[in-house]
């Protein structure tokens, strides 16, 4: 059988593909590299976003494939039919943000945001959580069946490792650096459901080629309640154990992310989320899925073992500086675009542009 993995590099698509070599599939993988890490992959090198490469993969037929691309809705809609048309079974991955607040344990027939918000504003976005429901409608309207939707929550591994809406590059790379880590009290005591990346990719590898599964909606989490402040203590303890230290905390009372992704904030992580799982229980057995705090542990140790953060936000950064009265060394910024940015959130637009004037002067010296 041939799986192709759309985008599949991250917390669920690496221990995927893994996991569906074990099993004896044939498993190809789109990627910028034309080498990948996991050998017996092959690895197909080109951009999945272009449209010339993307048809010219589909070309080949397939027996499934496994889509964990983002997409516009529009350019959803007109790459699906070629999609579904390619491939015995498309597994879609969406994303469990497109459930609404629920005081009830969510099960896949939750109503969701995209039915039930009022906001008008958002309503005329296509932020990430309406982006995936409306996708999903676009998958139901098709007149075929030949597809499969995916809704994992929260998910990590060793190179994510999430604290409300911030990723480690938002507060791991703070306190390794010897600065506050910033959260806020408006998250903190939300529960959730941290679900290790290779539980949900057992998951998704048990319905390939299920035809029970097609033509419809499974989530894959983790039953178990954590809130963040739980998660926080747990990264805290980690941390002292493993560098001797604990990082100061800043606790401010309204995530300082409401000014730069303020509806996931709004529309997620302001949820209390409870997951009932019975309906993705026949192929998977949820209950061995990895407990949050032994494995939310192991995983931030073996990051510590490299620390490798992709890109820091610096506007952010200073966003978090000025809320823990905090200063990042100039020469820990690489660029003087990204100096300047953070000069500018952090002391103020004016401050920003003298410094600027003041590199152009040397620079004009030398």
């Amino acid at each position: 059988m041939n799986v192709l993995l759309l985008g599949g590099t991250g917390a669920m698509g690496v221990p995927l593909s893994k996991i569906l070599l074990s099993k004896g599939f044939s498993v190809y993988v789109t990627s910028r590299k034309s080498k990948g890490a996991i050998s017996g992959i092959e690895y197909l090198q080109g951009n999945a976003q272009d449209d010339a490469f993307f048809y010219e993969v589909l070309e080949r037929k397939w027996d499934v494939i496994i889509d964990f691309m983002a997409y516009r809705s529009a350019r959803f809609a007109k790459r699906m039919p070629s999609i579904l048309d390619a491939t015995k079974q498309y597994i879609f991955i969406s994303s469990a943000r497109v459930y609404s607040e629920s005081l009830d344990r969510i099960t896949e027939e939750t109503p969701r945001l995209l039915e039930t918000i009022t906001d008008t504003d958002y309503l005329s976005t296509d932020e990430y959580a309406l982006s995936k429901a409306r996708q999903e409608n676009s998958l139901r309207d098709s007149g075929k069946s030949n597809w499969t939707i995916i809704r994992p929550s929260i998910t990590f591994n060793e190179s994510r490792l999430q604290l409300g809406v911030l990723e480690k590059e938002s507060w791991l790379y703070r306190a390794l650096k010897g600065r506050s880590i910033v959260f806020s009290e408006d998250i903190a005591n939300k529960i959730t459901a941290m679900t290790h990346g290779d539980d949900v990719s057992i998951g998704i590898a048990n319905i390939v080629g299920e035809k029970k599964a097609l033509g419809e909606a499974f989530h894959i989490t983790s039953e178990e309640e954590i809130t963040w402040q739980q998660v926080l203590d747990i990264y805290l303890r980690v941390l002292y154990e493993e560098l001797g230290t604990k990082p100061k905390v800043v606790m401010t009372e309204k995530s300082l992310n409401l000014n730069i992704n303020k509806y996931q904030v709004i529309y997620s992580r302001y949820f209390n989320r409870r997951f009932d799982n019975k309906k993705i229980k026949p192929f998977v057995d949820v209950d061995s899925f990895q407990k949050a705090e032994e494995a939310i542990r192991t995983c931030l140790k073996e990051f510590l073992k490299n620390k490798e953060f992709l890109s820091i936000n610096w506007k952010l950064e200073a966003m978090n500086d000025k809320a823990s009265s905090e200063f990042t060394p100039l020469d820990e910024i690489p660029s003087l675009h990204e100096k300047i940015i953070y000069l500018a959130e952090r002391f103020g637009v004016t401050f920003a542009l003298n410094f600027a004037y003041k590199v152009n002067r040397f620079l004009r010296k030398k």
